[in-house]
């Protein structure tokens, strides 16, 4: 994608939900060798073992579905459950910022709760809330970290899903063809 990445405080999240690539059908956690390389590059224990795999892909559409839509009551439960899976109470670093507390020392556990801090911490309230979404094309869905002064981009790419979109309502306009139709 063509976007500049998020800045640091959220590059965890948007590395995590980006594991998986649904336009292309990749998936770093579809295969342990490809996960262990995405866990060990990015500082995680390298759980790698089927279960575990599954669990991290099933934490990232969670996360996902929340930028989706931050407002359905579905993706919030989701999120909620999600939290309380692998955190326990957060608490307050002597730096002054967040952290969760652990409910598991897992290594799934410990990798999700270092992406969740960070939505937490950084992608609710502040400079960067609700600027860090999915893609508006539900066979996309790339978490992108909208830069446009007034927030408001839709697509990870206007080249490819908004290009898309607007050729699929261009053609919902004008029947399918592509011609032209005077009335």
């Amino acid at each position: 994608m063509r976007r500049k990445p998020a800045p640091t405080e959220l590059e965890p999240v948007e590395a995590f939900c980006n594991t998986a690539v649904h336009l292309h059908g990749e998936d770093e956690f579809a295969r342990p060798e490809t996960a262990s390389r995405w866990l060990r590059a990015h500082g995680h224990p390298e759980a790698v073992a089927p279960p575990e795999l599954e669990t991290l892909a099933e934490a990232r559409e969670t996360v996902r579905a929340f930028l989706v839509d931050r407002s359905s009551p579905e993706a919030l439960d989701a999120l909620n459950r999600l939290i309380r899976s692998v955190a326990g109470a957060p608490v307050v670093r002597p730096d002054g910022t967040l952290a969760l507390h652990p409910a598991t020392d897992e290594p799934v556990a410990r990798t999700v709760r270092t992406v969740l801090e960070a939505l937490l911490r950084d992608g609710l309230t502040g400079r960067h809330a609700a600027r860090l979404k999915a893609c508006a094309a539900p066979e996309c869905r790339w978490v992108f970290y909208d830069r446009a002064p007034s927030s408001n981009g839709l697509w990870c790419d206007m080249d490819v899903c908004g290009a898309r979109h607007k050729m699929r309502a261009y053609r919902a306009r004008t029947g399918g063809s592509g011609a032209h139709r005077d009335g």
